[in-house]
């Protein structure tokens, strides 16, 4: 886990919200408070697709980021900002694949639960938590230092200008 805090909020509210430099993560929840609490949970209602919609999905069980950010955005946008948003992003299982086989080579995909990304905003500030979660136990951090390591590099990339905290 690595805390950090983005020191560019107008740039990175951009990349979020506008630009697709986070699309391909999927997105696990939500919550917005401008004049309401808006939440979201990202998790698909499998019952409300038709076969051929749910083979389109393959194995996938929540939304992408590119599918809820113009919620997002059309909840953010205007001359207020939010009091406070969080929103959990999650790498996909094909990235997350990628990036262990990578580095890891290995280690054992399928005990991976999840790769997080915790974005929250409060008070003008804005601050990222990477967060892994894994099938077994066990006392290795090797996946959770890739992911931070990843992360970082990703942020990097896209010129996401942050401290760590």
């Amino acid at each position: 886990m690595v805390s950090l805090h983005v020191v560019d909020v107008k740039t990175f509210m951009n990349q979020l919200l506008i630009q697709n430099v986070f699309d391909n993560f999927l997105l696990s929840e939500m919550e917005i408070t401008t004049f309401n609490q808006f939440k979201i949970n990202g998790n698909l209602n499998l019952g409300w697709f038709d076969e051929d919609e749910k083979e389109e999905l393959q194995e996938r069980r929540y939304s992408t980021w590119a599918q809820i950010k113009p919620i997002a955005f059309s909840l953010m946008k205007g001359k207020k900002v939010p009091s406070v948003f969080k929103i959990v992003l999650l790498l996909s299982p094909a990235n997350t694949k990628k990036i262990i086989e990578k580095a890891l080579p290995n280690f054992d995909v399928a005990q991976i639960g999840s790769l997080y990304l915790n974005i929250r905003y409060e008070n003008g500030s804005l601050h990222m938590i990477t967060g892994t979660s894994m099938k077994i136990f066990t006392m290795d951090k090797s996946v959770e230092q890739e992911w931070d390591s990843n992360m970082k590099r990703f942020l990097k990339h896209y010129e996401v200008v942050f401290e760590e905290e």
